[in-house]
């Protein structure tokens, strides 16, 4: 019988099913050329005083300076928790309609429709990772893991207050102490309120004076400090670059490589 079916294509799903519609997800490609241009923004678990207990951890962090603009911990995920997190972080930054653009993975409070509101009321552009792919927001990933390898981070945390008056230092620290290999060793809070380059010039003279005092301690040559951060990506486009001699030579045009 079910030969006889199958050759007339008669079996079949029977069941009523819900069919989802495919849909295409754009990858997130977002340049930042200086502070408060974009800011990525998660939440994380931290394990609470017994199993199966947590606290969240919300942070939002300006990708090109790696600077946190907010904070807060809670016993619960929560979109009206979100709303007030951003509304006071773009106040205290002063940030002014169509500057800002905020980016988040797609948990429920980040795609939450309250949230999505504030956001078109303050005029900051909403941006979202792809599903499933941790890699579309990495400087948010980055931060935690840079938090949660401190050797102050504990195995479990007693309370919320607890909680905070662990991260009330840490983030005084990772903001104004950390010195960051991604800001050329500047701190955070040196290359958002624009002390960097008096810095960088002034790690420079002390390079001058070594090398001036010492050159044969400097085999090559008068050393630099470590480049300060021009712009900060992410997703950056990839650039295809084609093979000289897959493009045939134009009238006028010069195809000559130069090393």
């Amino acid at each position: 019988m079910y030969r006889i079916l199958r050759e007339n294509q008669e079996i079949r799903e029977r069941r009523n099913q819900v069919r989802h519609a495919q849909r295409n997800y754009t990858k997130p490609e977002l340049l930042a050329t200086g502070p408060n241009q974009v800011w990525s923004w998660d939440i994380t678990k931290l394990l609470g005083p017994v199993t199966w207990t947590y606290f969240f951890l919300y942070v939002m962090l300006d990708i090109f300076s790696r600077f946190v603009v907010g904070w807060l911990i809670a016993e619960r995920e929560s979109a009206e928790l979100a709303q007030v997190l951003i509304a006071e972080s773009c106040t205290r930054q002063n940030i002014a309609p169509d500057q800002l653009t905020l980016h988040a993975d797609r948990g429920g409070p980040m795609t939450a429709k309250p949230v999505a509101l504030l956001l078109a009321d303050l005029g900051v552009v909403k941006s979202h990772s792809r599903p499933h792919v941790s890699g579309d927001n990495p400087f948010s990933e980055a931060q935690f893991k840079t938090l949660k390898y401190h050797p102050t981070f504990p195995d479990r945390f007693g309370s919320p207050v607890d909680a905070r008056a662990w991260a009330q230092p840490l983030f005084r620290w990772y903001n104004w102490e950390h010195h960051h290999t991604g800001l050329g060793l500047m701190t955070p809070g040196a290359v958002h309120y624009g002390q960097a380059p008096q810095l960088w010039a002034q790690r420079q003279q002390v390079l001058h004076q070594a090398y001036a005092a010492h050159p044969e301690r400097f085999v090559k040559g008068l050393p630099h400090p470590p480049a300060l951060p021009t712009v900060a990506w992410i997703n950056p486009p990839k650039v295809e670059v084609a093979h000289p001699e897959a493009t045939p030579a134009q009238p006028g045009v010069d195809t000559e490589v130069r090393h």
